[in-house]
């Protein structure tokens, strides 16, 4: 694959990777060295990493056909050399575009730009959340640089469709079991294979339901394959994108009559891809933290998170943190999971180290797929929309999965958005 890079002004404090790329919102990045970050974007390969003052990146991009008879397969490259050199001179002065074509260095920033919303003032907004709201300006002290992401919307609907009753290690696995068995190729880096997100149309094919089980979906194959017909047969091919256009109230509406979309993966999805930033998604790690840090105490005693909950808790966030409560709740939701709880640095020393070779290690790409069926219940398993059946809700009753992200009854949320 060739590759070329560069880099774009961004502070840290506007924008911090290990904890926008971690706690939940997409999950196609892994930290293939530490402190870089690798993953799909635009259907190109990324690394991204990031100095006190820049983000730096490199894009890989697929060779050109070789001439008949010679291997038309990208060439592996090392994502730690690469990386090590978007540490170094990629962060000096933009790379300019290679000759034969590729992505240049003005196409490439303008992506990131679009994909991290680096034009919201995120100082700005902390300083109006802090002065409105005491609880979130002590905790945010130890979160700055937290924004939500601009994702594709056919890539975070169906990435969310994979979330229910289901955990961040599993839940990466099945996504790139899609993408290996669905999208398109891109090459390998340090031997790992990265392909696009399926289209809506291989999505909704004859036997994608078929294959999808085969794949460990479980009942989620039917949510995924039927939904991905009803976007094409409802909206088209790009109607998912025009519902950025329209309100929020008519967006999330029309997301929750797709088979298996609760409220919750609605909001999820008009807030990390249809640029909504009022939505508040509301799962029960989201409840604990309405109920523990501001006093309210609806639903009381409730295994899940009811429609109506899901109305009240956002009325209540917007009307205390104003258009971008969603934003502002992602930085509560990141300085409450466990995962940060432990390291209020997001696991980084001084010079942006991981705390401990664990850490480094802890989101590469899983190697093996799970049976289908296991794992634990997702934070955004509380919707009526992805029920199990009574067996397997004894099941998760019963005993705790023992993974880092459980949240079965008993054990404490700790989730992705």
């Amino acid at each position: 694959m060739r590759c070329c890079g560069g880099s774009l002004p961004c502070p840290r404090a506007a924008l911090r990777l290990e904890l926008v790329l971690r706690c939940g919102q997409a999950f196609r990045w892994r930290e293939s060295s530490p402190g870089h970050w690798t993953g799909v974007l635009a259907d190109r390969v990324w690394t991204l990493t990031q100095t006190e003052e820049r983000l730096c990146y490199t894009v890989y991009e697929e060779e050109e056909e070789e001439e008949e008879g010679s291997s038309t397969k990208p060439k592996q490259r090392d994502v730690q050399r690469q990386g090590e050199e978007a540490a170094g001179s990629l962060c000096s002065e933009p790379s300019p575009r290679e000759p034969g074509g590729g992505t240049d260095s003005c196409e490439a920033q303008q992506i990131l730009h679009d994909y991290f919303q680096l034009d919201v003032d995120l100082a700005a907004l902390y300083q109006a959340w802090g002065a409105a709201d005491p609880h979130f300006q002590q905790v945010a002290a130890n979160f700055p640089g937290v924004r939500i992401l601009r994702q594709d919307p056919v890539e975070c609907l169906f990435s969310f469709l994979c979330t229910s009753n289901n955990h961040l290690v599993r839940i990466t696995g099945m996504i790139e079991r899609l993408c290996q068995a669905f999208g398109r190729c891109l090459g390998q880096l340090d031997a790992e294979p990265y392909h696009t997100f399926p289209s809506l149309q291989a999505l909704a094919g004859a036997d994608a339901e078929r294959r999808l089980r085969g794949l460990g979906f479980g009942y989620r194959a039917a949510f995924v394959s039927r939904s991905a017909q009803a976007v094409l047969k409802q909206f088209g091919t790009k109607g998912l994108y025009q519902l950025r256009h329209v309100p929020y109230p008519e967006a999330r509406r029309l997301l929750c009559t797709l088979p298996g979309v609760g409220a919750k993966v609605a909001d999820c999805v008009c807030l990390m891809a249809l640029d909504k930033a009022e939505a508040v998604p509301v799962d029960t790690h989201v409840w604990q933290i309405a109920r523990r840090d501001y006093g309210l105490e609806l639903g009381a005693g409730a295994r899940s998170v009811p429609l109506r909950m899901h109305r009240e808790l956002g009325g209540f966030f917007r009307r205390l943190w104003g258009p971008y409560a969603g934003w502002a709740q992602a930085v509560l939701f990141c300085a409450d999971l466990k995962l940060f709880r432990q390291r209020p640095s997001a696991g980084r020393g001084p010079s942006g180290e991981p705390a401990s070779r664990e850490a480094a290690l802890a989101h590469r790409r899983p190697t093996s797929a799970p049976a289908a069926g296991q794992g634990s219940a997702w934070p955004g398993a509380t919707e009526a929309a992805a029920a199990p059946s009574k067996g397997q809700r004894g099941a998760r009753r019963k005993r705790c999965s023992g993974e880092p992200d459980c949240t079965s009854p008993g054990c404490a949320p700790q989730g992705g958005l």
